[in-house]
């Protein structure tokens, strides 16, 4: 097992396989290329392991593998370097010779927005989204191509990263890189806010309750050279009025004050202090806990390893906790074999629940009537995607038909079955499959699930497609064979969404 002193990494670290993890300082940048993509599959394996998964079944065997392309994919930004982009890129403004402009003859302001990017968060290993608004006052009668600028603000992207420190990089590398009158850099971020959630610890039951769930954290950070330095100046006042024409609303300008160190939301779910004393206070102690969790610090090893492999420094003080905090978020989806507890009802009693009735030829429930068409919606699920290590999240609906004489479904029961389902690597297909299946076999009947998805992994990867949603249907009993039923729960599921403005 690997081993911690005081939260820092020794150079090498053993996991439980022995397998040796070198986090020894790389001495020039090229050696990050020649880092095999295997030392991050074994990383990988290592951290499935400690899930309590195994890599070699069905639906993980190339996990390792997805995860590893897609962390190289969305870091290759330590292996670009501005001036290959900048270089040759650069002309001089045709017709302005002895010309007086604002720049030396070469014109006013440039302005490219809505630069859609993503950049990993150095604090916890999730994606974040970045819209980028980058401008330039050129001079020396020389513009650049926009391109470029789109291409510049990547390579920083496409690095761990703090907002604010994105925002302060872009801006100098392109006023080093073009030598314009001043740049401007505006960034508008959103992280994926981590629910709120508590854990039941006791007996055999040990699975999670989300308190509450806020979408995403938003900031927005600046950064300024040249012409930029003050934030008051007239520039400034022209950069935000054209973001403005694209309903991009940047009220102030803080360049020098302004600081996105805590905006993570991981850093709430911190397990241990600056000391190292654990807080005792957070209910995801019963989960993370060093003592419960025996293979975590080996877990913890991997990931430092893994961001060793990309060509970061472990040891560099804003990753320091990087490791564990990604870790800590990982064992919420730890595989473990519980029976489901529904609010006191296991599966095994849920049975007199169901119409007592035995089932005719047709499957039906003899002397049960199945005319009220009932509608579940919105139940708020969290889940982890088994084919890239990365969250996905969003709201499952579910209908079935009320037997008379019963009582209608708890709504605390069916959300129980979502959150069972819900936290573990899952595919969002499977998870749909197993709500359904779940809810039928134990109330009997004819079941629907609807499940309406946003996955992280869809804009990393270098897809990068920010605002994809993905939804699935499975369906049970009549559901899979009557129309007219399908499309009336589908119709309420379309008539909630709209009037939350989903």
């Amino acid at each position: 097992m690997g081993a911690l002193n005081d939260g820092h990494f020794n150079g090498h670290l053993e996991n439980n396989n022995g397998l040796i993890l070198d986090l020894s300082s790389p001495n020039k940048e090229e050696e990050h290329d020649s880092v095999p993509i295997s030392d991050i599959q074994n990383a990988v394996k290592i951290l499935l392991q400690g899930l309590g998964e195994d890599s070699n079944r069905q639906g993980l065997i190339k996990t390792p593998l997805r995860v590893a392309k897609a962390l190289r994919e969305g870091t290759r930004g330590y292996r670009q370097k501005v001036k290959d982009i900048v270089q040759g890129a650069l002309f001089p403004e045709a017709g302005l010779d002895g010309g007086v402009g604002h720049a030396g003859g070469a014109g006013g302001l440039v302005v490219v927005r809505d630069l859609d990017l993503f950049s990993y968060c150095e604090c916890c290993l999730l994606p974040f989204r970045v819209k980028c608004h980058v401008g330039y006052v050129p001079s020396g009668q020389r513009v650049v191509g926009l391109s470029k600028l789109s291409r510049v603000a990547d390579v920083f992207a496409k690095r761990l990263q703090d907002p604010q420190r994105l925002a302060d990089e872009v801006c100098s590398a392109l006023h080093n890189g073009i030598r314009p009158a001043g740049v401007g850099v505006v960034l508008q971020c959103w992280h994926i806010q981590l629910p709120v959630i508590e854990w039941n610890c006791s007996g055999q039951i040990n699975h999670p309750i989300v308190v509450d769930m806020q979408g995403w954290s938003k900031i927005s950070v600046c950064a300024g050279s040249g012409v930029f330095e003050s934030e008051n100046g007239d520039v400034w006042c022209d950069f935000r009025a054209l973001l403005k024409l694209r309903g991009v609303k940047v009220d102030k300008v803080h360049i020098k004050s302004s600081s996105s160190q805590g905006w993570c939301p991981s850093r709430s779910l911190d397990v241990l202090a600056i000391n190292g004393h654990e807080n005792t206070q957070n209910p995801m102690n019963c989960k993370i806990s060093s003592k419960a969790e025996p293979g975590v610090a080996s877990m913890i090893a991997a990931v430092a390893a893994i961001l060793h492999s990309l060509g970061e420094d472990p040891f560099r003080k804003e990753l320091v906790g990087t490791p564990h905090r990604f870790v800590q978020w990982l064992m919420n989806f730890k595989s473990s074999n519980v029976e489901m507890n529904l609010n006191g009802f296991g599966l095994e009693g849920m049975s007199q629940i169901k119409c007592r009735s035995q089932r005719n030829e047709d499957g039906e429930y003899a002397n049960c009537k199945r005319d009220e068409l009932r509608s579940e919606l919105n139940f708020p699920f969290w889940s982890q995607c088994e084919h890239h290590l990365l969250p996905f999240h969003g709201a499952v609906h579910i209908g079935y038909f009320h037997n008379e004489g019963t009582e209608p479904i708890g709504r605390s029961i069916l959300q129980s079955i979502v959150h069972f389902h819900g936290w573990k690597l899952q595919v969002q297909e499977r998870l749909s499959r197993q709500i359904v299946e779940t809810v039928s076999s134990v109330f009997g009947g004819d079941v629907m699930v609807v499940v309406e998805a946003n996955h992280i992994c869809m804009i990393s990867r270098g897809i990068e497609k920010v605002g994809s949603s993905t939804a699935t249907i499975a369906t049970m009993g009549r559901f899979s064979s009557d129309t007219t039923a399908k499309e009336m729960f589908l119709q309420t599921v379309s008539e909630s969404s709209a009037a939350s403005g989903g």
